[in-house]
């Protein structure tokens, strides 16, 4: 029938394909070359981010669109990437344009949160304290990571945000996001004002929470209470906002979570990277928090493979022990796409396959998935989490149009800007100045992390036993 109608329209795919909604990235960084390509091991979070100031740093537009490829080729057709800059405001303002545009030219859904950086540019909430720790030597080299006269300040942030929104704001595929760091980040008049001013804008918020126990322990530090109870008390959670990680929420917090409509981007193989630990999924699930699949930019093989991803989060969370939780192969197909949705606040056109939806669909081939053989009675969607890899996407489309042909976007050469990124990266002079801070830093913040007392824990799952 569908011929008859339209007889000359393209015929993509076949009987040895499957079509799946396109898949929803929750909470992404556009480094599509790792942090180990670039000579920065995994660490636990605190001490990865403080490496993070020797890496060489890559040409944002070139990043965006190798990056993008990557998810193209993964079946993701949107994704919420958080970028926070430093330096002058018209740096940051010319990395967000390009990454835009860098989105823009290829073809993909993005939210792109932009964030600043106001506190705890050394530890979490005691610069002072920290700085008063060390000795004078050090504490030079310190304050080097303190912001320099005529680097970006709140009001420029601000400025700068409407100036982008404005041109962006009737984009068909791209939204600019608020993106505060975190909270520890943030001060409270900051985290208010940034509410106030996504309410006004009618836009997003995302920023990471409780992604590792250091984060935990600050917030009982700093606030006197959870973090998450804090933000309640400070008025600012609402379907609009949307954190990820969220490694360390406890019962309560997950009650507010839901309570607040407020959602979580789940990363579990950045989570595992960086030490922070396994998130309480299925507590989270059973709460009825809105829950999507994020891959941080940070994924276990550095592909950015939404199905490697999604086959992580659905054996990760296998509580031991007959009758106890576990996800199952639909709950977690619905936080790459049903979950993403909502989290986005598209639930009402993304994520599905059906009627008055936009046309984001994937062509999976099947070919490899069932060599040499597959039994009739098999679990179609139990398969596919079990054995489809990014290499498997063939076709992608994002409102009706391909972007993905063959595994290849259509809209740029992805070779040419893999060879341009490589060739600027190699060209870019080691940073010694900062890897030599860098080492100066490192063990003081370990041992001043090291120092604060532990919260009382009380897992949601236990893996082994000692005895």
């Amino acid at each position: 029938m569908l011929r008859a109608h339209y007889p000359e329209a393209e015929v993509l795919g076949s009987a040895g394909h499957v079509v799946l909604p396109g898949l929803i990235n929750a909470h992404h960084h556009s480094n599509p070359v790792g942090s180990i390509q670039r000579g920065i091991p995994d660490l636990q979070l605190e001490s990865w981010l403080l490496t993070l100031a020797h890496r060489r740093q890559a040409d944002p537009s070139l990043a965006t669109l190798l990056s993008a490829a990557r998810l193209l080729r993964s079946g993701v057709t949107s994704v919420v990437d958080v970028h926070s800059g430093r330096g002058t405001p018209e740096a940051v303002a010319e990395g967000i344009q390009q990454t835009l545009r860098a989105y823009d030219e290829a073809g993909i859904r993005a939210a792109l949160a932009v964030g600043v950086t106001e506190q705890s540019y050394l530890v979490w909430g005691e610069d002072e304290q920290f700085l008063a720790s060390l000795p004078p030597a050090t504490r030079v080299v310190a304050q080097r990571r303190l912001p320099k006269p005529g680097d970006i300040t709140v009001d420029d942030y601000f400025a700068i945000f409407d100036e982008i929104w404005r041109a962006y704001q009737a984009h068909p595929r791209l939204a600019l996001w608020f993106g505060p760091p975190g909270p520890q980040w943030c001060s409270d008049a900051l985290l208010e004002r940034i509410a106030a001013a996504a309410q006004r804008y009618d836009t997003g918020i995302q920023t990471h929470l409780l992604e590792s126990i250091y984060e935990k322990s600050h917030g009982l530090r700093a606030y006197g209470e959870p973090t998450l109870l804090h933000l309640e008390a400070l008025g600012v959670l609402s379907p609009r906002f949307s954190f990820a990680h969220g490694v360390w929420l406890s019962e309560a917090e997950i009650a507010v979570l839901a309570s607040s409509g407020a959602s979580l981007s789940h990363n579990p193989s950045s989570n595992l990277r960086l030490r922070s630990g396994i998130a309480p999924l299925n507590a989270l699930l059973a709460a009825g928090v809105t829950v999507g699949l994020g891959l941080d930019g940070h994924t276990l093989n550095d592909d950015d493979d939404m199905f490697t991803e999604m086959r992580l989060a659905l054996r990760l969370h296998r509580s031991p022990g007959l009758g106890t939780p576990e996800p199952t192969a639909s709950d977690i197909l619905r936080l790459a796409t049903t979950g993403g949705a909502r989290l986005l606040g598209a639930e009402a056109r993304l994520g599905r396959l059906a009627p008055g939806y936009a046309a984001d669909l994937v062509l999976v081939s099947l070919e490899r998935v069932i060599w040499p053989w597959v039994a009739p009675e098999t679990d179609p969607l139990e398969l596919l989490l079990a054995r489809v890899q990014a290499g498997d996407v063939e076709t992608v489309l994002i409102n009706g149009e391909v972007v993905l042909r063959d595994g290849a976007p259509t809209r740029f050469d992805v070779a040419a800007v893999g060879q341009t990124l490589a060739e600027t990266l190699a060209a870019t002079p080691f940073p010694r100045e900062e890897a030599e801070m860098v080492a100066a830093l490192l063990p003081y913040i370990e041992a001043y992390y090291q120092e604060w007392a532990q919260p009382r824990l009380e897992p949601y799952v236990v893996y082994n036993s000692r005895r």
